[in-house]
């Protein structure tokens, strides 16, 4: 019989409230930076410009169609070989934020698509220029009906952000992991950290909902 014992994760509770502090600004960062990325990734997808249509797509296929624990050992495991050394706290960072820009590229792409061309032209009979078009007409809206998915793929991104204690960025799961060498109580200690992840996606899910409250609470024919 297994006897539970819950004192080693009483005794560092401390640290792994730490952890998810880590985990929250890691993943906070990410997405801001994140969602510019997949802003202007969307907004050469959809320009004109075959050259920046060329780069960009390329840029998605292959993000999207390769493992991101792959991507992370790139960064923090290949750069060296041709003289770029990372930080691991910077490396976990820079592929979160290239992962989800493309995710975020592809999702924003589809929101800029389903705004009517009537409503373009209707800016455009305004005197509007295209960056104002493009701020004011598309992109809000944009946003708005693409959300529900954005955020979703923002909260997969806090989960999986767990990834990047294999190269010893600092962020929840490597906390546990530290502890768990230490006293050897697993168990305890990864149902504790589930908890942990699950309680941080409840809080970004309820944070999300007072953003859309807040920034898109408006009539869609308005």
């Amino acid at each position: 019989m297994y006897h539970f014992n819950f004192t080693p994760v009483f005794e560092n509770f401390d640290l792994l409230l730490y952890g998810a502090w880590l985990t929250i600004r890691l993943s906070f960062a990410a997405m801001i930076l994140g969602l510019i990325v997949s802003v202007l990734g969307a907004a050469a997808r959809t320009s004109h410009s075959k050259v920046l249509h060329a780069i960009v797509g390329a840029y998605v296929e292959i993000i999207r169609n390769t493992p991101f624990l792959v991507q992370i050992f790139f960064l923090y495991f290949g750069l060296p070989a041709i003289g770029i050394s990372l930080d691991p706290n910077v490396a976990a960072l820079i592929a979160l934020v290239i992962n989800v820009g493309a995710y975020g590229t592809e999702i924003t792409r589809a929101g800029i698509e389903s705004v009517p061309n009537g409503q373009i032209e209707a800016g455009r009979a305004l005197g509007l220029g295209p960056i104002q078009i493009f701020r004011y007409v598309i992109l809000k809206p944009a946003l708005r009906n693409v959300y529900p998915a954005m955020t979703s793929q923002f909260i997969y991104l806090m989960l999986t952000s767990s990834v990047v204690s294999t190269i010893s960025a600092n962020d929840l799961a490597s906390i546990g992991a530290d502890l768990n060498a230490k006293t050897f109580a697993s168990f305890e200690i990864y149902l504790v950290v589930t908890g942990i992840y699950l309680v941080l996606s409840l809080l970004f899910s309820g944070l999300f909902k007072l953003i859309q409250n807040a920034v898109f609470n408006y009539p869609a024919s308005r």
